[in-house]
């Protein structure tokens, strides 16, 4: 059964920015800030050292922090935060090797009925836990949350983990391979999209993104393979899985597939992906499949070569 997403659902996540390594500092390269004028004002004037605010911070740490509430934070634009109604966010750093690239951070903001989950796993050698998460008002999600752990290979985090590859899971309500389904049907929790992260230290961390029907993260999700072995020495990806509340399945029908969807290096959205290694972030409709307005675009390396490309779409 293909997840149904109300396209006229309150989003997930509010706001996307990508701040890049310039000198000493990070600055801002691209974001998505919807209506929140004063907020993207704030943020164009804003830069920050290692350790700094959230962006400083996930560089520091070189793996994604979770920020679930902004006062008496190291959070720096607490009160622009606030006028725009964000309460919390989460930072992904975006390595290849040891080298810094960028940092996407993801602004969510809450109210009684914003269901959903940014979830960051650590792997002990044997299990992963969860290191933090942000759920909106969904508490009792965040509670089975914190007490799971998963093997190598189970459920999506160690699926994720064990395939070092990015994984979707649809229906997770319904799905036994999907261990908190129980508390997930109760939310309307609908798909999961897992991605695996590098870290500084060269260790995986696994970030989550779990969509509710009500909140959507995303109304499209796309993950693009562009590692030689797949796409051969070309600098191009390959479209392998994704879901599209208007088109359903876009993952190929055919094995070996036939002719799949392709992006080629500075062509389209995913080409500028595939030219920079860095995340990109588009937000006035141009180049985007029909319909749909904003996309945020994660690269994903392995080693210091572009592996992935993870897309979600508004």
């Amino acid at each position: 059964m293909i997840p149904c997403i109300d396209s006229e659902a309150t989003t997930f996540i509010k706001v996307a920015e990508v701040w890049v390594p310039e000198g000493d500092r990070l600055v801002l390269a691209d974001g998505d800030y919807g209506e929140l004028e004063a907020f993207a004002t704030a943020s164009q004037a804003s830069g920050f050292t290692c350790g700094e605010g959230l962006p400083g911070k996930a560089w520091q740490q070189g793996r994604p922090v979770v920020l679930k509430h902004f006062d008496g934070s190291y959070f720096k634009r607490i009160e622009a935060a606030e006028e725009a109604g964000l309460t919390s966010a989460v930072a992904v750093p975006v390595f290849a090797e040891s080298t810094l690239k960028a940092v996407l951070v993801l602004l969510c903001g809450t109210d009684t009925h914003h269901h959903g989950a940014i979830e960051v796993w650590q792997d002990d050698g044997e299990r992963l836990t969860l290191d933090d998460g942000y759920y909106g008002s969904a508490t009792r999600f965040e509670s089975a949350s914190r007490t799971v752990s998963f093997a190598h290979g189970q459920g999506l985090p160690g699926a994720v983990l064990a395939a070092n590859t990015p994984l979707m899971m649809r229906d997770i309500a319904r799905s036994s391979n999907f261990m908190r389904s129980a508390q997930a049907a109760a939310i309307g929790l609908k798909t999961g999209l897992g991605i695996p992260v590098p870290t500084a230290s060269g260790d995986i961390a696994v970030v989550t993104l779990l969509s509710a029907s009500d909140t959507p993260i995303a109304h499209r999700f796309e993950i693009w393979d562009a590692r030689p072995e797949r796409v051969g020495a070309t600098r191009s990806a390959q479209l392998i899985d994704g879901l599209c509340e208007r088109h359903g399945a876009l993952w190929p029908q055919q094995n070996p597939p036939i002719d799949p969807p392709m992006a080629h290096v500075w062509k389209g959205p995913i080409g500028q992906v595939l030219g920079t290694g860095l995340p990109h972030v588009k937000n006035n409709g141009a180049g985007l499949p029909a319909g749909y307005t904003s996309m945020v675009a994660l690269p994903i390396h392995q080693e210091a070569d572009l592996a992935y490309v993870i897309a979600w779409y508004l």
